[in-house]
């Protein structure tokens, strides 16, 4: 019985979009701060190009919705892998942020495998939900619809904020950013990606076969979650850090929430000090 549950919960194409992922994210060898910035989000382009590649064959025009969200997948990814790795080849600023969080070091080649290999699962575990209603041949509900919707307005939160700081930057290059939806959450473009995964799950919701497949799309959910809240607290101990000082910033800190709307802000207790923001 175990053995049934676990092979309903890997139908055979989760092993192609293991490939897939461990190929796209294998840039990540070369620069380690990719496997989670550029090599994500090229991962996620490739699975949601493989998923409609697999499945497209069947198409029936009643489940559109779940192909529309594999393809919200593709473009998702292209968008952001493209964002980040022409921010990095043209901004100034970032590449001293890189140098000043570590990021651009080099690492041991065993710390690379094991990223390489964890990355490269939970990519799979965060797409796992359009996989298991396209393989489960469930077809559209009103969770697709649902999470569709959810899962656009997340990427239109990230992409309106990478253009808005952008923006701000290139104006300013050497202050920090609170215009547009920097006015409303510190780290809007995290908020954005935590909207559309959870747009992906829902849209996963009344598909799932089995506790396993529910385990594996929760899991693929709470680490991307644990993932963006990390982040998070990682770019206010570099906002701290850099404009700690800046009466300005505190100001802003101080009224502006960091990730959730309506949530009181942190503020910062001591300048440069990378908690509290």
């Amino acid at each position: 019985m175990m053995a049934e549950a676990w092979a309903l919960a890997f139908p055979p194409q989760f092993w192609v979009l293991l490939i897939v992922a461990a190929a796209c994210c294998s840039i990540g060898f070369r620069k380690f701060v990719w496997f989670l910035s550029v090599g994500y989000g090229f991962a996620i382009a490739g699975l949601g190009a493989t998923l409609l590649f697999m499945f497209l064959p069947g198409f029936a025009p009643s489940g559109l919705v779940v192909y529309l969200e594999a393809l919200l997948l593709l473009v998702y990814g292209l968008r952001l892998g493209g964002y980040l790795l022409k921010r990095e080849r043209r901004s100034t600023a970032y590449r001293k942020t890189l140098s000043e969080s570590g990021s651009d070091k080099r690492f041991p080649l065993g710390a690379s495998l094991g990223v390489w290999v964890a990355v490269t699962i939970l990519f799979c575990l965060q797409v796992s939900p359009v996989l298991f209603r396209l393989a489960n041949g469930t077809g559209a509900q009103a969770t697709s619809y649902v999470g569709l919707a959810v899962s656009l307005l997340g990427f239109a939160l990230e992409a309106l904020a990478d253009h808005q700081k952008s923006a701000a930057k290139r104006e300013r290059p050497g202050r920090f950013c609170d215009v547009g939806l920097f006015g409303v959450v510190r780290c809007p473009s995290y908020l954005g990606e935590v909207v559309l995964w959870t747009g992906v799950f829902v849209s996963g919701i009344g598909a799932y076969e089995g506790l396993f497949q529910w385990l594996f799309a929760c899991l693929g959910y709470v680490l991307i979650l644990f993932v963006m809240v990390s982040s998070t607290r990682r770019l206010e101990g570099l906002q701290a850090k850099r404009y700690g000082n800046d009466p300005e910033f505190r100001a802003y800190a101080a009224r502006t929430p960091v990730l959730l709307p309506f949530v009181p802000p942190r503020v910062p207790t001591k300048a440069g000090n990378g908690r509290g923001i």
